[in-house]
């Protein structure tokens, strides 16, 4: 990695090089994503003995899978023989894990069963040395995670806190997944830039003037819980109670409507926790200027009866959004729809970046400050001082 020099172009932290190089986008895959807990999925992706799911921690991938027992267990994804990929993505119902190369078949606690012409090629092999490669898992509000370190400090070390300034209202595991309402946007930018516009209250205001003028950005208080974000801003407009209950979905039972929380978790993983839903908002790193974000949503359980009260609202909602739909296909200021705000504003930067007159002219000093703050975070990351951010308290406050 280069060093940072005085002549070196900063973000305003970090080099703009950390925005473009492989190099950079190498160390951040060591360092962060293979080194700290990743989010794996919702628990409801792995509900019944055999079901799975994988994740990529860096350059590690990391299967978790549910066992008979009820318990999930986590492991490379690597076949013992020659390292074959064993599962792809995500599934249902599997009684052994088979590897698709030479058919190496392992028990769902990770144990080696079987293995082709084992007498006549393999006569002295002993399977219990050859069992998949343990990774470690645990679950949180619902949230499947996974270590590729087996001995990782435990998951509630990491968070260092951040469960003190989240809504202690949502319940996410007790809600219901809106399939309909999964979405995944490939994006032409650093991740980075979309983790860093998802903290940037400065501008909430301005970008988002047409889709998320309900908040009250002057009234938002955000910092930090050892490296994790905190956000948390009321509701600005007097009629929104109106306004939720006009939409097809019902408020989740005994949320405060009166505060929104958007969140992040280290390095990668947002959370949105409202009065009618609870998201999650995963930043994928794909290549150092592509990530890929998947967006998910939960929602408070509908009875039959409700459900067909509230048909017409789901009507009108859904062709309110074809409407949209065919904005989506021209301007993506025009779209109302801040995610494609969001992106654009992302894309464009990254643009900017390869120009030769690209500078940053000047920080805000309270709303961007904790872009500021994540950069550095990355910072002592890769350069191995992620020590500096292990305090369970907010390290600093930021308020208008």
């Amino acid at each position: 990695m280069k060093t940072t020099t005085e002549e070196q172009k900063l973000m305003p932290v970090l080099p703009v090089e950390a925005y473009t190089s492989q190099e950079w986008y190498n160390l951040e895959m060591e360092h962060i994503f293979g080194n700290t807990w990743q989010f794996a999925g919702l628990i409801e992706d792995v509900a019944n003995p055999g079901d799975f799911v994988t994740v990529q921690c860096g350059s590690q991938n990391i299967m978790v899978v549910k066992g008979k027992d009820q318990r999930l267990r986590a492991f490379h994804n690597i076949c013992r023989h020659k390292g074959t990929q064993l599962l792809r993505s995500a599934g249902k119902a599997k009684t052994a894990i088979t590897c698709p190369y030479h058919a190496w078949t392992y028990s769902l606690q990770g144990e080696l069963q079987s293995v082709p012409d084992e007498e006549k090629q393999f006569p002295n092999l002993d399977k219990k040395k050859f069992c998949l490669h343990k990774a470690q898992v645990e679950t949180w509000r619902g949230m499947v995670f996974v270590h590729p370190d087996p001995k990782a400090e435990p998951l509630h070390e990491f968070l260092c806190g951040f469960e003190n300034y989240i809504s202690p209202y949502h319940k996410p595991e007790e809600l219901q997944e809106l399939t309909a309402f999964k979405q995944e946007h490939v994006i032409h930018a650093n991740w980075k830039l979309v983790a860093e516009n998802y903290m940037d209250v400065y501008h909430l205001n301005h970008l988002h003037s047409k889709t998320l003028f309900m908040f009250n950005h002057d009234k938002a208080s955000f910092g930090y819980a050892g490296p994790h974000y905190t956000f948390v801003e009321p509701v600005h407009e007097k009629d929104y109670e109106k306004r939720i209950n006009n939409q097809p979905i019902s408020k989740i039972k005994g949320v405060d409507s009166t505060l929104v929380y958007v969140p992040m978790i280290f390095p990668n993983i947002g959370l949105a926790e409202s009065q009618t839903n609870w998201s999650t908002f995963h930043i994928i790193p794909l290549a150092p200027n592509k990530c890929k974000v998947v967006l998910r949503t939960k929602v408070q359980p509908m009875s039959t009866s409700e459900t067909i009260k509230n048909i017409p609202k789901f009507i009108r909602s859904y062709f309110g959004f074809l409407q949209l739909q065919k904005l989506k296909d021209g301007d993506p200021m025009e779209s109302y729809d801040f995610v494609l705000e969001d992106n654009y504003a992302c894309e464009q930067q990254q643009k900017a970046l390869q120009s030769k007159m690209f500078s940053v002219g000047a920080s805000a000093e309270v709303t961007e400050a904790q872009c500021r703050q994540y950069q550095q975070i990355i910072k002592d990351f890769v350069e191995g001082n992620r020590h500096l951010h292990k305090e369970r308290i907010v390290m600093r406050e930021f308020q208008y």
